[in-house]
């Protein structure tokens, strides 16, 4: 690479300047801080793990975005992280081993090397909890309500929320016998809303009136969640397994009970992101103006069973890069800065920096040479005050305040 273009970065990764680093890192800790309150265990994976331990579950698509690398003391394929559940799972699965409910939450950095969509950020910093152990709608129902207020701590007064679940598409698929290869293009078909595709494909299959019917209508079946049951309503009967699917979405939509964190609740029952591992319900927050989800998450029952203990799991995350971007710097405290005397050996002086860094207040001290030139972002000046010292503000003395 030629020297002058050494600064470049490789595409769909960048740096976080100041402001934006400071507002993630306050975002993480306000999050964290919130699930914690909640009941969820911290903990911190490795960044880099064996291949087939974060291959285990997500898909061709999670094997496509993970950068892989040659470990050098054991000649094993090792893989950079692309997403936090795999982990999550081990941990709850291998290393905790806990017979009740295990409430677990992170904040780190994720790395893929693709994007799902154009101009996708490659880096990014997911944040999410997870619940394992329990199977009843009462907990997807904490887990959507820890999301909701999640998006209202980012800033987000009014997020639109889907719910769906994947077994009202996989029981319809089921009962119709549909092999894996066409369920694969009929999948496609309802991500895409292709009502075209979908007539042409099911129009090939020799299935019941009542199943192609089903099976045809289901991206039409949408709406605010007050038109759930007549949604539900017409396809109800037609296959044992996507009815019980209904009844589930049902109780989780009941545990909610209305709106939470002002969100607005709509349901989608082609609504199938993450339809490979995903076992019940699955929820997108989206915001105006913006036309991709926020935050995501669902049920993922058994997704610790390649770890040697297969139990209940459900969760979300959010990438808080993407939260920064859409929100920007408008909720971000200013944060003032006080100019110290650059170093004298003077014990009172260093005694009254620690107090003001005790209080929460940003000193930055003068080095060799600074002169009079005021840091950038100071806008109170330490001087002395007879034996102690004071803060002034810069551009007028006349605010005064002593430090004892």
């Amino acid at each position: 690479m030629p020297m002058n273009n050494l600064w470049l970065l490789p595409a769909g990764i960048e740096d976080l300047l100041p402001a934006e680093a400071t507002r993630l890192e306050r975002l993480r800790r306000a999050l964290v801080d919130h699930y914690v309150l909640c009941g969820y265990d911290l903990v911190s994976p490795p960044l880099v793990e064996h291949l087939d331990s974060l291959l285990s579950i997500g898909g061709e698509d999670l094997a496509l975005e993970t950068f892989k690398l040659t470990d050098h003391l054991s000649g094993r394929q090792l893989g950079l992280r692309a997403d936090m559940t795999p982990q999550i799972a081990r941990i709850d699965a291998h290393v905790l081993g806990a017979d009740t409910p295990t409430r677990l939450c992170y904040g780190a950095p994720v790395l893929r090397s693709r994007t799902r969509q154009p101009f996708d950020a490659r880096e990014q910093f997911q944040v999410g909890a997870e619940l394992y152990g329990a199977a009843g709608a009462d907990a997807d129902a904490e887990i959507v309500e820890l999301m909701l207020h999640s998006m209202s701590l980012c800033g987000f007064d009014r997020p639109h929320l889907d719910i769906g679940h994947v077994g009202v598409f996989r029981g319809i698929s089921q009962r119709a016998g549909i092999e894996p290869a066409l369920e694969a293009a009929l999948f496609d078909a309802l991500q895409r809303k292709s009502i075209p595709d979908l007539e042409s494909l099911v129009g090939g299959l020799s299935l019941s009136d009542d199943l192609a019917r089903a099976l045809v209508s289901l991206p039409d079946l949408r709406g605010p969640i007050a038109a759930l049951e007549e949604a539900l309503a017409k396809i109800a009967g037609v296959s044992p397994e996507a009815d019980a699917a209904a009844d589930n979405l049902r109780e989780v939509v009941a545990a909610i009970g209305g709106h939470r964190d002002g969100a607005e609740f709509f349901f989608d029952l082609s609504e199938l992101r993450g339809y490979h591992y995903h076992t019940g319900v699955v929820f997108s927050a989206f915001v105006e103006g913006h036309g991709r989800e926020v935050a995501r998450g669902g049920r993922y029952d058994d997704v610790g069973a390649v770890f040697g203990r297969s139990r209940a799991a459900t969760g979300f995350s959010l990438d808080l890069r993407q939260v920064i971007a859409l929100t920007g710097n408008h909720h971000e405290r200013t944060l003032g800065c006080i100019l110290a005397p650059r170093r004298n050996c003077d014990s009172s002086l260093d005694a009254a920096i620690r107090t003001l860094r005790d209080r929460g207040e940003r000193v930055v001290r003068a080095l060799d040479g600074d002169g009079e030139i005021e840091p950038p972002g100071c806008d109170r000046r330490l001087v002395a005050d007879g034996d102690g010292w004071k803060v002034v503000a810069i551009e007028s003395h006349d605010r005064v305040e002593q430090i004892r």
